[in-house]
């Protein structure tokens, strides 16, 4: 049998004539801002979207909703729930005077 070789050079097709410039400008990439964010807290969130905050010893009402959190803080919906509550781990960005 005769020998065949499998790694010979495949020939390639002519590319078209209008296909645009070779080189192209990579694109300007901005750099975000990068946010430090704080402690985290934890919220709750009950069925009429109204969010409660551990103080003194209770469950007291938050002035923020979890919508108006999630524009400017890092929000984590957590597994576990109390009294039928949605619970959320909260953290606030730091701000650098």
């Amino acid at each position: 049998m005769a020998h065949v070789n499998r790694h010979h050079a495949k020939k390639q097709k002519p590319r078209a004539a209008g296909t645009g410039p070779a080189f192209r400008a990579a694109p300007v990439l901005e750099r975000k801002v990068q946010v430090v964010y704080g402690k985290p807290f934890i919220l709750l969130e009950d069925d009429q979207k109204d969010t409660f905050i551990y103080s003194a010893g209770q469950w007291v009402r938050h002035a923020k909703t979890i919508a108006e959190l999630k524009q400017d803080c890092q929000v984590k919906e957590l597994a576990q729930k109390i009294n039928g509550r949605t619970r959320y781990e909260i953290c606030s960005p730091v701000v650098s005077a």
